[in-house]
């Protein structure tokens, strides 16, 4: 009889995995061996296809027969709709893992940062805290972006900010002054106004932009205002320093 077979083992434990930022060579050694051993592996995907590029990424080091699981999420800024599938997807996983099965949650980049696996995670502890939890840390779209353009992303006594694009360049306006790097994630909905936000304070000259980074396709715009005019995609993030000379 198998650990998963045996009502009565212990609960499962719960992976957060982070796949990383397209290359399937920079997920974690980890990673790789716990997805060789867990009984089942979820990951979200819209409520509009069936697809997963986190699951894609993974797919070489997934077992052949791998029971993996997708788990839709509508794509809307209603907030109700949203908390729903928490809800729902939440209890999927619990009763895997209240089986004695062990599971993953596989997102891209890391599981910690903007990632649907934070929600997730927040759910099940408020439905079952008794569940183990794991998370492994994987590498940022950020970090990988840092390194395809030789871009240091922080030095000496420097600070950082980490801004999410989806609401546009406000989040530059009110939070500029002090920060020396910023990096803007889903930098790609609301580009012209990142793009206004960026020479309202000076930092456009200093703005680089990577898109789908980590993937074959990868492309850096050294100039950030071509986007405006190339339609960047979902997989779009912004580095920007303060220019020097420039007081904010």
């Amino acid at each position: 009889m198998t650990r998963a077979q045996d009502q009565t083992a212990s609960p499962g434990t719960l992976y957060g995995i982070g796949v990383g930022p397209g290359d399937p060579e920079l997920i974690p050694l980890k990673s790789i061996r716990i997805l060789q051993e867990v009984q089942v592996i979820f990951s979200a995907s819209s409520t509009k296809n069936a697809h997963s590029l986190a699951v894609t990424l993974a797919s070489q080091h997934l077992p052949e027969n791998a029971d993996v699981r997708l788990l839709p999420f509508p794509m809307t800024m209603n907030r109700d709709m949203v908390e729903q599938a928490w809800d729902e997807h939440s209890q999927t996983i619990i009763a895997e893992l209240e089986q004695g099965k062990d599971a993953a949650f596989l997102t891209l980049g890391d599981s910690l940062t903007y990632s649907t696996f934070g929600y997730l995670l927040r759910t099940i502890r408020r439905h079952a805290p008794h569940l183990p939890v794991v998370t492994i840390p994987g590498i940022t779209s950020y970090q990988a972006a840092a390194a395809a353009t030789n871009t240091p992303l922080v030095e000496g006594e420097e600070n950082m900010l980490l801004l999410s694009g989806v609401l546009g360049g406000n989040g530059l306006r009110k939070k500029i002054k002090d920060v020396d790097n910023i990096v803007f994630l889903k930098a790609y909905k609301n580009i012209k106004d990142i793009v206004a936000s960026l020479e309202e304070t000076g930092r456009l000259k200093s703005s680089l932009a990577v898109v789908r980074c980590g993937f074959p396709e990868q492309k850096i715009y050294q100039n950030v205002s071509e986007l405006v005019h190339n339609d960047p995609k979902y997989w779009t993030l912004i580095l920007t320093k303060n220019s020097p000379g420039h007081e904010d």
